[in-house]
């Protein structure tokens, strides 16, 4: 079930953010007082995030490690992968189905992962 809340995706922009740590509790609790945004759990482990228009919808998420990750909206995901590819960067995670959306993550010539959603 799509997020109440969710806002439409611009191609080739940030259109998801991924906040990570191991106890999302006090990362909602930060997130929720600090700018006001509304964060909703979706099971365990994983809570939605909305922002105030204009802002990118997000997630955060239980994992062993702490990370900020951005997703970018592209218009055809199998190309920009092929692309990302051939530009230097290497595949962290494949084309995925997760029910909401098609996603996969990336990493650039640097190491930084970033998340590619299908637009």
């Amino acid at each position: 079930m799509p997020h109440p809340q969710r806002k439409p995706h611009t191609q080739n922009s940030f259109g998801h953010f991924d906040i990570a740590g191991p106890d999302i509790a006090p990362l909602s609790n930060f997130y929720s007082k600090l700018f006001g945004w509304d964060v909703t759990p979706q099971g365990p482990g994983y809570a939605m995030v909305a922002t105030p228009a204009g802002g990118p919808n997000g997630a955060i998420v239980e994992t062993p490690t702490a990370s900020l990750t951005f997703g970018v909206v592209v218009p055809d995901l199998d190309k920009a992968l092929q692309q990302a590819t051939a530009e230097g960067g290497t595949i962290l995670l494949p084309k995925t189905d997760n029910g909401w959306v098609k996603k996969a993550q990336i990493a650039d010539p640097a190491g930084n992962a970033l998340t590619l959603i299908q637009g």
